[in-house]
């Protein structure tokens, strides 16, 4: 069987290095190539990044960042781990080679007039927005198998997917939406600042980026897709863990938003999918989602209010697995392959 080549553009980081081992073990793909300057030389069986048939490759090395594109004649796909002003440089040069890409980062999120606030750049490819794919398969689909994608954020993903359902079948109000959320400190990357440091987050727990975070526009546009009038307030919280994420969002409810009916709404949305579990709202658990490519739901309601909740790897879910599971989507695989044998770290 042919296996569809992909590279690995920033394979050192939290997220690049899970895509890295991903696409190794998947059995449609092949590892073309990894890049990392940190590892460059070294092999990916020093790594742990190996093939799993015989003699498949485990000598091959990481080549530098800056040789990414000069590789691109060895692949057919490319994950971008990569920062946002990275990203949007590489993904139209790889995607105007006939590649297919996903990207990590932020860079085909949003509308070009938003990356001054939210990232802090004037966008230098806009042409390039409308046409990357908002790689949610759950709510928006596959991406077309010669098309782009933009990976979700870890904590859109988190928020997305229970509210979705709910504002479409109007059992919440668009206005006025309150997510709070919480993510493992790997969310921040390997090259976070000392404020991330064992030291300062151990037994410790703290808000950031109120009303700033890039992840409030990406929530926001998402959800106006679904039903137009979101306004919403997203507030991150560091939890001093490694991995996870878990998202309580409040709205309030329309006529017939009952607890009953708004659990059996998430029910109904994902009761084909592969990794969008709902749950009872006290069984929505890290430990049953960290290591997997799994996102709890859960949603109850009174006559005051609507909770919905989602918990998933920040690292997987909420990056490398999500990335995979859009490439297996846009090549017309089942979305599972490569990625329906991952465990949970704990039960």
């Amino acid at each position: 069987m042919d296996r569809l080549r992909v590279g690995v553009v920033g394979a050192s980081g939290y997220s690049g290095s899970i895509a890295a081992r991903l696409v190794a073990a998947h059995p449609r793909l092949a590892l073309a190539f990894a890049t990392s300057d940190k590892w460059a030389g070294d092999t990916f069986e020093s790594h742990q990044v190996v093939r799993l048939e015989k003699g498949a490759g485990a000598a091959a090395r990481f080549v530098a960042n800056a040789s990414a594109l000069e590789h691109a004649k060895d692949c057919d796909a490319v994950l971008l781990a990569t920062s946002a002003q990275v990203s949007m440089g590489l993904l139209p040069a790889f995607a105007e080679l006939g590649k297919q890409v996903i990207d990590f980062s932020g860079a085909f999120r949003l509308e070009a007039s938003a990356y001054p606030r939210w990232y802090g750049f004037e966008h230098t490819a806009p042409a390039w927005l409308s046409r990357a794919h908002y790689g949610l398969p759950e709510v928006f689909g596959p991406a077309p198998r010669a098309g782009v994608v933009a990976n979700p954020g870890c904590y859109p993903t988190a928020a997305i997917l229970p509210l979705a359902p709910l504002l479409r079948e109007r059992l919440i109000e668009p206005a006025g939406i309150v997510i709070d959320a919480k993510s493992g400190v790997s969310g921040a990357g390997k090259r976070a600042t000392e404020e991330y440091s064992f030291g300062e987050i151990d037994n410790d727990f703290r808000a950031y980026k109120l009303f700033g975070h890039q992840h409030t526009p990406e929530i926001t546009r998402a959800l106006d897709r679904v039903a137009p009038g979101v306004t919403l307030t997203f507030t991150p919280h560091l939890l001093p863990i490694h991995r996870g994420l878990f998202a309580t969002c409040y709205a309030r409810p329309r006529p017939g938003a009952t607890a009953e009916r708004v659990a059996q709404c998430l029910a109904d949305a994902y009761a084909r999918s592969p990794f969008v579990r709902p749950v009872a709202p006290g069984d929505v658990m890290l430990k049953r989602v960290a290591g997997t490519n799994l996102c709890q739901v859960a949603a109850t309601a009174n006559d005051d209010i609507v909770i919905a909740l989602g918990a998933l790897d920040n690292l997987v879910k909420g990056a490398a697995g999500q990335a995979v599971q859009n490439l297996n989507a846009m090549n017309g695989w089942d979305e599972a392959l490569g990625l329906d044998a991952l465990q949970p770290f704990s039960a």
